[in-house]
């Protein structure tokens, strides 16, 4: 066995005619709204009873959003940018950290409501496939359903706030694997 063979035999095979995006991975780029995006890192959630969800941190170069890819019966996938959480809800640390998540939040001239509260665990796939970290999200849905607040809590007191938008999963075009 040659040395290219062994190169074609570690490498995952992808059709890059059809490549959707539930195939993402480290290093894969893609077009998205007129700009070229690479995934830098691999985030994967475990919410119990079999169901995973994915993240990815992607950057274009001058910016750095997330990429959440759900699969629930049909693809959710949302493009977001992590906030000072104290910027959506000034209380709001206090309110999760007291389990009392308000039910709607108003937010950039909009209303939010809790569209679900979900215990789980992450893992940084791009770190280790081996730890995993606990951790409560709250996600809220603006009253279009086409924008998203994410709040999270890590351990009692550390919490996380992000702010995306739902996009269509034919928006993200032209996915090609890391070479």
């Amino acid at each position: 066995m040659g040395l290219f063979d062994r190169f074609k035999k570690n490498k995952k095979e992808y059709d890059v005619t059809d490549m959707q995006v539930t195939d993402l991975d480290r290093g894969f780029v893609f077009e998205y709204d007129l700009k070229t995006w690479e995934v830098q890192e691999v985030y994967k959630y475990d919410w119990g009873d079999h169901f995973f969800s994915y993240e990815y941190k992607i950057s274009s170069g001058s910016e750095t959003h997330f990429l959440s890819v759900e699969d629930d019966d049909e693809l959710f996938v949302v493009l977001s940018q992590k906030s000072n959480i104290r910027k959506i809800g000034e209380d709001l640390p206090e309110l999760l950290a007291d389990e009392k998540p308000p039910k709607k939040i108003e937010f950039d001239d909009k209303t939010f409501f809790l569209e679900e509260e979900s215990p789980g665990y992450f893992c940084n796939l791009t770190k280790s496939k081996d730890t995993w970290v606990e951790l409560i999200s709250w996600t809220y849905l603006s009253e279009n359903e086409d924008e998203v607040i994410d709040l999270e809590q890590w351990g009692e007191r550390e919490f996380e706030a992000s702010v995306g938008k739902i996009i269509k999963p034919f928006e993200i075009s032209n996915i090609l694997p890391a070479e």
